[in-house]
Parts: C-alpha cells; structure tokens; sequence
C-alpha cells in the first residue's frame, strides 16, 4: 500500500510539472510596443513579410541590413541545437521569419527550410546575390536553391541608411509614414 501511494504521488507531482510546463509554452508573446517593434525590425536589419497570394517570402533592407541575413543562417547552422530534423528558429519582433531543419531545400508558407549544408549554400547564394545588388532591383531566389519550392525568396534591395521598421506599414501604419504637410500660401 505504501508504495502504490508513493507511485500515485510521483505522478501526480510529475503530471502537475508537466502541465505548468505546457502551459507557460502556450502563453502569448506579451504586446509590444511600436518601439520595441521597431527596434526588433532595426536590430534583425531588415523587414521580412510573407506573401501566402504570391507565395513569396520577401527581405526588405539596404544591402548591410539584408546582408545580415545570411550571419543569421549561419548562426543558425553553426548551433548544434539545429542539427536535427524538424528544429527551427523564429526572428523578427513578430517571430515571423521561421528557419527550420529539413531534408530537402525549400520557401513554403511556414518557413525557410533545408539541411544545415542546403542553408548554408542558400547563405552564400544570398551574399554573392548582394555583392552586386543595386539598390532598386529586386532579386529572386529560387531555382538556384530549390527549383522545386512553392515560394520564391525575394531581396528587396533598399538605399544605405534604410530604416527596416519603415517598410511595416501594415502594422505600424501612421507611426512609419511621414506626416503630411499643408500647403505653404505664398
């Protein structure tokens, strides 16, 4: 009888620490403000948007802001954490750049995926795109990494001095747009 009691409190106590931590994982990220938004935006260097209509995952930033994108590739290669299929990594202040771990090399509509070797390649792909990208002519990417991919990834190649957090309009709205000046009575 004691051990049956015992049992049934090891359960009870493993069972509650399992639910609290399925809970705190269920919690929502907490609001952010427009500056922490912007902030996220400066910090990662560029603007990254998802086009499910156009099946296209679009970078937007000058090319020293874009060019952070393949140091988080390879941040993100070199992390042994990584190394299996299915692990992934959100970034952006709305964790909406999703790189994951997977067999075959591809753009879809949940994340930027590949082998660490495929997403390693695609880094390199994306520097030797900049090196010669002028500001104003986008670049696509997607035969060169996976032809057969449903999405494309487009670089949307901006002006030195880009403020990344200015291309998010849509959840930002006004506090990115230049406020409109009245008419100056000569």
């Amino acid at each position: 009888m004691f051990r049956l009691t015992i049992v049934v409190i090891l359960l009870a106590v493993a069972f509650y620490f399992y639910r609290r931590g399925k809970v705190s994982e269920e919690q929502p990220r907490a609001a952010m403000t427009d500056e922490q938004i912007k902030q996220g935006w400066r910090a990662l260097g560029f603007f990254c948007e998802l086009d499910d209509q156009k099946r296209v995952w679009t970078l937007t930033g000058s090319r020293a802001g874009l060019l952070y994108f393949p140091d988080l590739l390879l941040g993100y290669v070199n992390d042994p954490a990584n190394a299996a299929n299915g692990e992934k990594k959100h970034y952006g202040p709305y964790w909406s750049l999703e790189i994951m771990t997977w067999q075959d090399a591809g753009f879809d509509g949940n994340a930027i995926r590949g082998s660490l070797t495929d997403l390693t390649r695609l880094a390199e792909l994306v520097e030797a795109k900049l090196a010669t990208a002028q500001p104003g002519s986008p670049v696509r990417i997607r035969e060169e990494f996976a032809p057969n991919s449903p999405y494309s990834l487009l670089l949307d190649i901006r002006a030195d001095g880009f403020d990344p957090s200015s291309a998010d309009g849509e959840r930002l709205g006004a506090a990115t747009q230049k406020p409109l000046q009245p008419p100056k009575n000569a």
